[in-house]
């Protein structure tokens, strides 16, 4: 029996098959109560991957990398672009890697997000043209406060930021050239963790002047200081002052590239965060980058982009979602660990479920092992038959996601979760009641919860068990059934009112492998 799923799964096919030359530039919007990628005018979610730094350099070994991503389900590649490879005599330029990286990506029906390796990749300045490197008195480095240069371009003086801005608007007006109809790619990162090492500021000597100077009005704003003065009259001598200054000066380096990028070809832009580990102080990770503490300062230092976004390498992915989930950008998930790793397909629903994201993409995506092609692979199917609705519907109202939380240190929070849907009150456990718990990774399950009207839910996931409540009464379930995806359309599957949900008590998505089921509830007394 086709259920009510199947309009929007075919509205969503029809989307897709507007002709290129029709489509709207990518751009990101507010809809339906969320921030969304529109892509050709419709809402786009990014089930992604990103490549190692150097696998999409050579075009021969590039071509070998497909098979697996196509396995894994991924409609988006993230994929480095260096200032090194495309500009390698000042003034011109070679858009050989990028142009067959485009039609690569065409060829197997994938969507790109570029990253733009600049003035820096991972804080250091390795990735620049040697004709940047040699001279270093008009591009010079960064300095400790001892005197001694670090392999970091410093941000302080107007001749690298210039070059870097021009390189970069020559890749957008290109990639306008060449791009400009099929929208193959998305969106393009500026920059890549921008942070600075092993102290918390330049000391260099544009640094030091600069620092010296009165704190400009939008710092005080974004900050909410008081005082007025220069930098140490205002917030004190420390680190987190030190971190402060250099966080303006890399947004504004920023803002001048992005912007000059958006003037050739105005794809959507965000920056990316290397995120600090616990009790460690500036200096002693990459600072001053766009890290949740020191957001509102970027987002007024570099107002042409349209997001910052997290690099979640730690096991406690849930901590790092609610900074960058805000009014005024949407959540992309850009890095997110190593790709093969377990927790990574309830990640992702849990991103998308409970905050809107507009994507998902693990690291190192082109060494995904078997195992993890089929992790990985199960969940973005399931995700992309989801996303027409998922498009419809709020994350953290209409629309939950379900994980437990992890530690720092992996240590997993098996207390259950709670949640409400207007009447009704849904407690979550990733324990699953009929499967050895020695014989369960708690950290790799997890799913999402969609409204579908006031008592009817679809709930997609593995490894979660669902119990229900509502004031004054008991709640039943009226119909379970399986779904699926079959020829375009969901198609109901088997009734589940027995065994599979202990007689009525719970709702089970079993650990072993990623469903959908369609729950009505009912109450009694």
């Amino acid at each position: 029996m086709r259920n009510s799923l199947t309009t929007l799964s075919a509205a969503l096919a029809l989307g897709l098959a507007i002709p290129a030359h029709a489509e709207d530039i990518p751009r990101i919007a507010r809809q339906d109560g969320a921030h969304r990628l529109l892509v050709g005018g419709k809402p786009f979610l990014i089930l992604g991957g990103e490549l190692g730094n150097s696998s999409s350099s050579d075009l021969k070994d590039l071509s070998g990398h497909w098979a697996v991503l196509k396995a894994a389900n991924l409609n988006t590649v993230l994929a480095p672009v260096t200032w090194e490879q495309i500009e390698p005599v000042e003034g011109k330029f070679d858009f050989t890697v990028l142009d067959g990286m485009i039609q690569q990506a065409r060829a197997n029906d994938m969507r790109l997000v570029l990253l733009w390796f600049g003035a820096w990749k991972n804080s250091m300045s390795t990735y620049t043209p040697a004709w940047v490197k040699h001279d270093q008195i008009r591009f010079p480095l960064a300095r400790t406060a001892e005197g001694k240069a670090v392999e970091i371009l410093s941000a302080s003086y107007p001749a690298t930021r210039n070059a870097d801005a021009k390189a970069y608007a020559a890749m957008m007006a290109h990639l306008k050239a060449v791009d400009g109809e099929k929208r193959t790619v998305l969106m393009v990162q500026v920059e890549n963790e921008i942070g600075m090492l092993p102290q918390a500021r330049d000391h260099g000597k544009a640094a030091e002047d600069d620092f010296r100077k009165p704190v400009p009005a939008a710092v005080l704003k974004a900050t909410g200081a008081k005082k007025t003065g220069a930098w140490e009259a205002v917030f004190g001598a420390s680190a987190a002052t030190d971190e402060l200054w250099q966080a303006w000066t890399f947004g504004r380096y920023v803002e001048a590239v992005t912007a000059a990028g958006k003037k050739a070809y105005g794809l959507p832009m965000y920056v990316n965060a290397a995120l600090p580990r616990p009790g460690t102080v500036p200096g002693g990770y990459p600072s001053a980058g766009p890290l949740p503490h020191l957001i509102d300062l970027w987002r007024a230092a570099a107002p042409s982009l349209d997001m910052l976004s997290p690099d979640i390498y730690f096991a406690d992915f849930v901590k790092w979602m609610p900074p960058y989930d805000r009014a005024d950008q949407p959540l992309f998930i850009p890095e997110a660990d190593q790709a093969g790793k377990t927790p990574a397909p309830g990640n992702a629903f849990w991103a998308i479920g409970e905050h809107d994201a507009i994507g998902f993409s693990p690291f190192s995506i082109e060494n995904l092992p078997p195992e993890g092609v089929k992790a990985l692979g199960a969940a973005y199917r399931l995700l992309d038959q989801l996303t027409p609705l998922i498009i419809t519907h709020n994350g953290g109202k209409t629309m939950r996601g379900f994980r437990a939380p992890v530690a720092y240190d992996g240590t997993v929070d098996l207390t259950p979760r709670k949640a409400s849907f207007g009447a009704w009150d849904f407690t979550v456990t990733v324990v699953d009641p009929w499967t050895p718990k020695d014989a369960q990774d708690y950290a790799s399950h997890g799913g999402l919860v969609i409204q579908l009207s006031a008592d009817e839910f679809l709930v997609a996931g593995r490894g979660i068990t669902i119990t229900f409540a509502t004031q004054g009464a008991s709640v039943g379930l009226e119909s379970v059934r399986e779904v699926s995806f079959d020829g375009g359309q969901w198609v109901d599957g088997r009734w589940l009112n027995g065994d599979q949900t202990h007689q009525g008590r719970h709702v089970r998505l079993p650990p072993t492998a990623f469903g959908v089921q369609r729950v009505k509830l009912y109450k009694y007394r």
